[in-house]
């Protein structure tokens, strides 16, 4: 049974004070994590801030939005798996299309990332997507299996257990133009199909797959009522607490039901 997950990148917003009155009203507010992960994403130099809020036994998990693939070393500016673990990090976002398209991230650079954060006891949470002109032009699904073959390729079905999923088409990401839930739902089943050929049909079937892009309270029960979607990875919609509380108990409702 896959654990529905609702997880929040903040991307580069908040600062660490903003970030710690933010964890403090979350953790505040009248929400229950019964039957349901959460986690939140803030900037690097918002960690420790909202670790020291959350607390190391905090049902929310504390994520990172992005790690290098080495532990350390002369990598100016870059962040290693063993330092978000000291940190108290769950989780980490990987290959994120604004990391792919702004930073020139590959899919075997991304592989390596996945790698350290497996090796160092993070749950990896790989985002895959096709652009606007790649799905006009009828290539997602091609661009989808390309995507996850590049990223988890060397793997063994037996180190993927922690490994989360997020299908987040490019076109759909702060635009406030979501996938329709059958858009998103095809991909999820073709994610869930190169899962069962690639690598075997008990890690398609224990993956969680998330849908993100332009997540909002109003439309995230649409996604959540396909049990294709385990969840969801919210950008804007995360960044105020009423809101983002609002996608997490509407889940819990939908899960309920």
């Amino acid at each position: 049974m896959r654990t529905p997950l609702i997880a929040g990148n903040w991307k580069m917003n908040k600062t660490a004070s903003e970030a710690a009155r933010f964890a403090r009203e979350l953790v505040q507010s009248p929400l229950s994590t019964a039957a349901i992960d959460i986690v939140i994403a803030p900037p690097f130099t918002a960690l420790a801030a909202v670790r020291d809020v959350l607390g190391e036994t905090s049902p929310i998990g504390l994520g990172a939005q992005n790690l290098h693939w080495e532990d350390r070393g002369a990598f100016t500016g870059e962040i290693s798996a063993p330092m978000l673990k000291d940190l108290s990090c769950r989780y980490v976002i990987l290959g994120h299309s604004e990391r792919r398209a702004q930073f020139g991230e590959q899919d075997d650079l991304i592989r390596k990332k996945i790698l350290a954060a497996l090796t160092h006891g993070l749950n990896p949470i790989l985002c895959v997507g096709e652009s606007l002109s790649e799905r006009e032009s009828g290539a997602t699904n091609a661009v989808i299996e390309r995507q996850l073959k590049g990223c988890l390729t060397g793997f063994e079905p037996s180190q993927l257990g922690p490994l989360t999923i997020a299908y987040e088409p490019v076109w759909a990401i702060g635009t406030g133009k979501a996938a329709t839930p059958e858009q998103s739902i095809e991909v999820h089943q073709l994610i869930r199909r190169t899962l069962a050929t690639g690598w075997t049909t008990s890690v398609a079937s224990g993956t969680r797959i998330l849908y993100g892009g332009s997540v909002t309270p109003q439309n995230v029960e649409s996604f959540l009522a396909s049990p294709d979607i385990d969840g969801a990875l919210v950008g804007g919609a995360c960044l105020q607490v009423d809101s983002f509380a609002s996608i997490v108990r509407l889940a819990q409702t939908r899960i309920g039901h």
